[in-house]
């Protein structure tokens, strides 16, 4: 078995993890966010953007040919209930990407129902996550199972992490974060270290712009780790503006 490598896409919210397969990883599309705030003055998109985010996971797949796209959970927005924009765009969503790549679903808090509008060609798998190797992929809004202490390292998403300094040009730019901490902060009983990958948002429009109207979403694993990590932060085309210092302001 090829051990995996992780790479992050430039300029894209997106990564690639590559061993026996290829797999893209996106996280975070919430498709249909667009009918709850669709009077919401303050949000950017009033309009679908289900076409946006077809054509750019296209562009995507076509400039890296995986062999599988993982969706790191939250496909859908609404939580519990499915929103008539859901019914009608994320069957289209799946049947516009499917035909290229084999696609696996890891449901997150915002997934409730998703198994009624997805093709029978869509693997839908446990909230828990799966891992590849030694990297636990899941959505970040549950605490991994003890059975997965073996990995050392976690992709995760629903944290939707913005970076904000309003006199910085970077104010308002999505950001990916990279962890390193001691496992014994995930995995109780368990010794060495673990990195923890956080995807930023896939949709364009699904994140705060600016600070007053951020809403952190709380992670058990992040809670677990924040105060005891070392860590870099970066800008989606590799700018590197932090590291751990600011971390309490992010996450």
């Amino acid at each position: 078995m090829l051990m995996v490598s992780t790479r992050i896409i430039d300029s894209e919210p997106a990564l690639i993890l590559d061993g026996d397969k290829k797999n893209l990883v996106i996280s975070d599309l919430h498709i249909g966010f667009e009918h709850k705030f669709s009077s919401n003055k303050n949000t950017i998109g009033k309009n679908s953007s289900i076409n946006e985010i077809i054509s750019n996971i296209k562009k995507i797949i076509k400039r890296e040919n995986p062999d599988t796209l993982i969706l790191l959970g939250d496909v859908k927005s609404s939580i519990q209930n499915i929103t008539k924009t859901e019914w009608r765009d994320i069957p289209y969503f799946f049947e516009e990407i499917k035909n290229s790549l084999e696609v696996i679903l890891i449901p997150g808090n915002h997934d409730a129902n998703i198994e009624r509008l997805i093709p029978n060609d869509v693997t839908l798998i446990s909230s828990r996550g799966m891992i590849i190797d030694d990297v636990l992929l899941t959505h970040g809004h549950t605490m991994p199972s003890e059975n997965y202490s073996n990995v050392n390292n976690i992709i995760m998403g629903h944290i939707h992490p913005v970076y904000f300094d309003k006199n910085s040009l970077l104010n308002g730019e999505r950001i990916w974060i990279s962890i390193k901490t001691e496992k014994s902060e995930i995995f109780s009983s368990t010794k060495g270290k673990i990195n923890i990958t956080i995807v930023p948002s896939f949709n364009p429009y699904f994140y705060a712009t600016e600070k007053r109207y951020y809403k952190k979403s709380i992670s058990p694993i992040v809670e677990k780790i924040k105060d005891a990590a070392i860590a870099k932060i970066v800008t989606l085309d590799g700018t590197i503006i932090g590291n751990e210092s600011i971390l309490g302001d992010l996450i």
